[in-house]
């Protein structure tokens, strides 16, 4: 049994079942991994928050809790990654800081005002307690109450999967909306860099090739003027042949840069 979430929308929790299925047996392994997988973020979060706090007041505190902040990211997407194998828990992935274009000011100030990190270091944080309680109960039911350990692992794991949803989702409609307008503009700016490059292509071999050899040819012809004025004529006759030409390679490029269904039908239909 698999438990979807579509943009962050919680699918209902499976019900308890007196049954050792693979379903089942991979809950009980989820609850016994809460403890070492807990401890391991506990103290992550702790060192990081003490040592980023403590250090505040020299140059290093703030940027150092920048980066465990980007920690927690890390570790809460390897969290997701659990939950959805073991879990059936199916989270979309909160969008991402994208710090390569900013300065180090600007990168700093968003890290550090990150919802994201901050959810997630507030995730292992409070996991420890819980890792620890989920770690005995499983052990125990393991051998002195086995009848109804399909029940008291369900009760645990759809425990579990409120916490992924809770804290390790993107935290509001906002958010998914921003991560998925940001999916979309990398496919923009790659539709728009080829299209670019065609138009280079476009102009430099079709339109500007053929003004080149116009002007080449109204050279020879200005030269003939004077000495062979019906050949230059006929050379002058020829150009404007190749001037309408040029106009229409560059009206046909200005409809593809501009369709004509855009204007007509506007963007949707475009």
């Amino acid at each position: 049994m698999t438990i979807n979430s579509q943009r962050g929308e919680a699918a209902p929790l499976p019900p308890a079942r007196f049954a050792f299925d693979a379903v089942t047996w991979k809950e009980i392994a989820y609850l016994l991994a809460n403890l070492p997988v807990d401890i391991a973020g506990f103290v992550y979060v702790a060192v990081v928050l003490y040592l980023g706090v403590g250090l505040s007041v020299t140059v290093i505190g703030l940027p150092l809790l920048a980066l465990g902040l980007a920690g927690c990211r890390l570790l809460g997407r390897l969290e997701r990654i659990r939950a959805r194998g073991m879990l059936g828990v199916a989270v979309d992935e909160p969008r991402s800081l994208s710090p390569g274009r900013m300065g180090f000011f600007p990168w700093l100030w968003t890290s550090l005002k990150d919802p994201v990190g901050w959810r997630h270091a507030l995730y292992f944080f409070i996991r420890l307690p819980w890792g620890i309680a989920t770690f005995t109960i499983a052990l125990t039911s393991l051998f002195v109450a086995w009848p109804v350990l399909p029940f008291i692992a369900r009760g645990l794991a759809n425990a579990d999967r409120a916490m992924v949803r809770g804290l390790l989702s993107p935290s509001d409609e906002l958010e998914r909306r921003i991560a998925e307008l940001e999916s979309d503009r990398g496919t923009v700016v790659d539709t728009a860099a080829a299209d670019l490059r065609r138009i280079e292509r476009d102009l430099h071999d079709g339109a500007q090739a053929r003004l080149v050899a116009l002007a080449m040819d109204l050279g020879l012809a200005k030269e003939k003027l004077q000495e062979d004025p019906e050949a230059a004529a006929r050379m002058v006759g020829d150009a404007h042949g190749e001037v309408k030409l040029a106009l229409q390679e560059l009206r046909d490029l200005a409809r593809g840069i501009h369709p004509a269904v855009l204007t007509d039908r506007g963007l949707d239909a475009a």
